[in-house]
């Protein structure tokens, strides 16, 4: 049976249309979620909404419709933007479900069974953009005299009646899980944590009363739970809790929740010792990437830098932004991307490298060969060549994609690929054609095996033009996982199924720089 693998990106909060981080997280989670499915494991990839809360209130009353009018909106946006990028998720879950009231509410009842919830009154700092609690020390002073959590965004005094959750109970157990190796990543993230938890931590406001919008805490229906109860259970709904056969059996906990770094502490030590009250396995990591700048400034209205992603998307192909965004950044850093950079990037590596290379091998082939392919033996060149291929494709890009490296598993397959295009320079089969054609044969059938399995070792990161290579290459759809690279048979199989090579047809088009402004 296969192994299984769930991960998660964090659920996008609706209250504006996806912005360029949002398509950086899913594209991530998705080229992960494609890669462990061609490693043979049972992927459940689940993405959604995060559509209650004060802000969505406030958002739904300015525009004079209902929070539920806008969260249906909205949520929309976010759906659309997953097709748009061929984002493949097996659940996009919403937080105003039926059934996701129900898990939150069962995980609250659990949560109070053990003792940790109290009745108490709450009194500090709360900034209504993060949706977050924050303490004085932790607090900024803004040009205006105003005070600024850590994110730099506006906070406000906050009296009311509030449910606590003992988060000063599981100090010492989260300091335990957050020291595991490979739990929190990078290493910086989870040094910030650690430092947190040193630092000691105060009970938490878990309910609020001054606005409706959100799930009734059980017993208490003029509370509604604080929207991180809320939206981090969304990783339970979708797996089917409370139930706990079935899926949520075979799925949790978590192999990977993929977020943003600004979240780390709701994911790294709410949600931790939320589920710990609950008596419920916490997930086995949490990555926070880094930002994604435009031209090195982070986004902003105020600016005029906000780049609507299907835009770009449109201009330079889905493949095309997927392929720079996961080879340009060091994933857990922050990037910079510009269209100049993505035009640069992909022109030089998809297009004139790997579409060229390819391009002109399945020419020569079509060509000289009339498509057809034969028994031929190999010389040292061909057998290096092979070689080189299958350990950068079968060996190095696995362990760095499994490593969640992207950008240096693209280098190990990029290396492969000049590799390929240097063979085909020294070993000149258009010369070949008139000294030695047998050799030339030869040669041309060696780089056909090599662009197959240059194609499926980056088919997490170029779905749609990865596979349109493998269609030419007549490589069955069910054989294109990294197993099928190690199978020394696939190729006699291939010439006893009596194919031969058509026309083949570029799949990796050169790019053009965007006139002025046309992505803003």
């Amino acid at each position: 049976m296969a192994e299984p693998f769930y991960i998660t990106t964090a659920i996008s909060y609706p209250n504006g249309k996806p912005h360029i981080g949002h398509a950086y997280e899913a594209i991530a989670a998705d080229v992960i979620a494609r890669f462990q499915r061609q490693m043979g494991r049972d992927v459940r990839f689940q993405t959604g909404t995060d559509e209650h809360g004060l802000k969505m209130a406030q958002k739904a009353r300015d525009l004079g419709i209902t929070p539920a009018q806008l969260a249906n909106e909205m949520s929309q946006h976010f759906i659309d933007m997953c097709e748009g990028l061929n984002v493949s998720y097996d659940v996009f879950l919403r937080t105003t479900e039926p059934r996701h009231h129900a898990a939150t509410q069962e995980l609250w009842r659990r949560m109070e069974a053990n003792g940790d919830l109290y009745l108490d009154r709450y009194e500090g700092w709360y900034s209504v953009r993060d949706e977050a609690y924050y303490d004085e020390s932790e607090l900024t002073q803004g040009e205006g005299g105003e005070k600024l959590s850590p994110q730099g965004t506006p906070v406000e005094w906050t009296v009311e009646e509030s449910w606590f959750f003992r988060l000063s109970a599981y100090q010492d157990k989260l300091l335990t899980l957050l020291e595991t190796p490979g739990f929190l990543r990078p290493e910086s993230r989870r040094n910030e944590m650690i430092a947190f938890v040193k630092a000691g931590l105060r009970d938490l406001s878990v309910s609020r009363t001054s606005f409706d919008w959100g799930i009734k805490v059980p017993g208490s229906e003029n509370h509604v739970m604080y929207v991180w109860v809320d939206a981090l259970t969304n990783y339970l709904t979708g797996i089917g809790f409370p139930d706990e056969g079935g899926d949520y059996a075979k799925y949790w906990p978590a192999n990977l929740h993929l977020i943003g770094k600004d979240i780390v502490r709701f994911h790294t030590i709410y949600w931790p010792a939320f589920l710990m009250s609950a008596q419920l396995p916490v997930p086995q990591q949490v990555f926070g990437h880094g930002f994604l700048l435009n031209r090195g400034q982070k986004e902003s209205k105020s600016l005029g830098n906000v780049t609507d992603p299907m835009a770009l998307a449109g201009q330079f192909g889905v493949d095309s932004l997927r392929y720079f965004l996961m080879r340009e950044v060091a994933f857990g850093q922050d990037g910079s991307y510009s269209p100049e950079a993505i035009v640069t990037r992909c022109n030089a590596e998809l297009a004139n490298s790997f579409g060229n290379l390819a391009q002109r091998s399945l020419s020569m082939i079509f060509k000289n060969l009339d498509g057809e392919l034969a028994e031929f033996s190999t010389q040292a060149a061909d057998d290096e060549l092979l070689s080189t291929v299958a350990q950068a494709c079968g060996k190095d890009l696995v362990a760095a994609f499994e490593a969640l490296d992207f950008s240096a598993g693209i280098e190990a397959w990029m290396r492969a690929v000049f590799a390929c295009n240097q063979y085909v320079d020294e070993q000149a089969p258009w010369t070949l054609k008139k000294t030695d054609p047998e050799r030339m044969k030869a040669v041309l059938l060696t780089l056909f095996k090599a662009v197959r399995d240059l194609a499926i070792a980056i088919r997490p990161v170029v779905p749609v033009s990865a596979d349109k290579l493998l269609d030419q290459l007549g490589i069955p759809a069910a054989e294109r996982g990294f197993a099928d690279l190690a199978d020394g048979a696939w190729y006699q199989r291939l010439r006893a199924s009596g194919f031969k090579l058509e026309q083949p047809v570029g799949v990796f088009p050169r790019l053009e720089l965007p006139a002025e402004d046309a992505l803003c």
